[in-house]
């Protein structure tokens, strides 16, 4: 006996809809790697649909004085609350994530994320309106682009899709989303309680959009005419193919594209407390996160003691099951990423040394071991390229200079951090390590009020904070003659 999956369906002008040609594709849960739903696969039709959705809704919405905006935010953030337990599912059953950390580590952030954008909405900031010719005044006007084109990734697909769709909306433009085709379960039912929450308070339904479907639906999305903006959150090669598209008609451009984020341990360090967080940092999610703390750079005198602890640390993290309270992370997301995963241990060079896992874990889903390898060199494949798994690579350095030069060798831009207990030191780092956020002595930790995004190819604008906020907005100089 076969169980019914469940149907997904895509939310258009306030509906809940199958594609239009009836296409689906199987969605699959990763921690059992059995499929448990359908969603649509979204063509044209569907992507037409949703765009003029979005361009009907957009005039009043932008129309709206901040404050009234802020009172929707206010409500989805609260509606967030009210209806936690749903959307855990759903991103559990999505991702196989614990149960337990999505309700501790998303949730919460969430809801504060939407809130913090609810506040933004009414801090329009521009320069002061002045005199800079002999009769007349310069105001400026900042205004929103327009409908905007989003695509959230796997990783992170409920949190990812809050911290685009918070801001867009805040800033008084209109949304149509794509959650990625592994991971569309949450996104779809943010589209229930967002309509919800915009049809109690008397607003379009047309706000806010979603469609599902594969990379090929995304090319239509940000190469449809309608969309003033496009932002995605993703792999190198797809920013890439999104920034080319773009271009054919001068769209707006909003990338997050990935990372290897350096973690550079000096040998005055706390070594106890700096594996502690570096393992929780680069394990945490499976690795799957553009600023996992995956990339180890330690100074040769503490290199052999730090290595020991960091595989002791290794063997006693955790895997598993999504209501086990005592794992730290689940499978990852899908067959590839798991395929790719075990790639990169099976390319490994000769020299390289595996201290801890490199292996599949369980006989079902996509569960991966925490994994150490050492005795890495700087053009390695491995500590070139993004592994997106729980793989901690570590490189032993002798001096500050080569800690430097070593970090900021690859071609990721995201994140970065510095264990020293040396202040000089640390203040040294920050400045040259070429990343857009530096941590001392920590990693990973986020807040809403700082900005989130890199150079290089880590893409482009920021996410989060009052810069995240103006990347949703367009300036307007408005010059009036005082002559009458």
């Amino acid at each position: 006996m076969t169980t019914a999956l469940r149907r997904l369906r895509n939310y258009i002008d306030g509906e809940f809809r199958d594609a239009a040609d009836g296409r689906t594709t199987e969605v699959v849960n990763p921690a059992t790697g059995e499929a448990y739903a359908t969603a649509p696969l979204s063509g044209a039709a569907d992507v037409d649909a949703a765009m003029a959705a979005a361009e009907a809704a957009f005039p009043a919405w932008r129309d709206l004085v901040p404050a009234e905006r802020q009172k929707v935010l206010l409500k989805i953030a609260d509606r967030f609350e009210e209806r936690a337990e749903e959307l855990i599912a759903a991103e559990s059953e999505n991702c196989g994530k614990p149960i337990a950390l999505v309700r501790s580590e998303e949730i919460p952030p969430m809801v504060d994320q939407i809130r913090f954008f609810a506040g933004a909405a009414r801090m329009l900031e521009g320069r002061s309106a002045g005199e800079y010719m002999d009769g007349f005044t310069s105001i400026i006007r900042r205004e929103p682009v327009g409908v905007c084109a989003q695509v959230a990734p796997w990783n992170y697909p409920m949190m990812m899709a809050v911290w685009k769709f918070a801001p867009a909306l805040a800033a008084g433009n209109t949304v149509v989303i794509k959650p990625s085709d592994t991971t569309p379960a949450s996104t779809v039912l943010i589209a229930d309680i967002i309509g919800s929450v915009l049809d109690e308070l008397g607003h379009s339904r047309g706000v806010f959009n979603v469609i599902c479907g594969d990379r090929e639906t995304g090319r239509l999305m940000v190469e449809h005419k309608v969309p003033a903006m496009a932002s995605i959150t993703g792999s190198v090669r797809a920013g890439m193919q999104v920034a080319e598209s773009a271009s054919k008609d001068l769209k707006r451009v909003h990338l997050e594209l990935g990372g290897k984020a350096p973690v550079v341990v000096f040998e005055d360090t706390d070594i106890a407390k700096a594996v502690e967080d570096i393992s929780v940092a680069g394990y945490f999610n499976a690795g799957q996160d553009c600023t996992a703390a995956t990339r180890v750079l330690v100074q040769d005198s503490i290199h052999d003691e730090f290595v020991a602890a960091l595989a002791k640390a290794a063997s006693e993290t955790k895997t598993g099951a999504v209501d086990d309270e005592d794992v730290l992370y689940g499978p990852l997301n899908n067959a590839n990423q798991l395929k790719q995963v075990k790639g990169f241990i099976e390319r490994l060079p000769a020299h390289a040394k595996i201290e801890a896992g490199g292996e599949q874990v369980g006989d079902k889903g996509y569960f991966f071991a925490p994994t150490v390898v050492s005795g890495l060199k700087q053009d390695d494949e491995i500590v070139q390229q993004e592994v997106f798994g729980p793989v901690i690579t570590v490189q032993s350095f002798s001096d500050e200079k080569q800690a430097v030069e070593w970090a900021n060798g690859v071609e990721y831009a995201l994140a970065s951090s510095v264990w020293t207990k040396d202040h000089a030191r640390a203040m040294r780092m920050s400045k040259t390590l070429d990343f857009g956020c530096v941590w001392i002595n920590t990693h990973i930790p986020l807040v809403a009020e700082m900005p989130h995004g890199g150079f290089k190819k880590s893409g482009y604008g920021k996410d989060l904070s009052a810069y995240g906020f103006d990347d949703y907005t367009r300036i307007k100089h408005v010059m009036t003659s005082l002559d009458g």
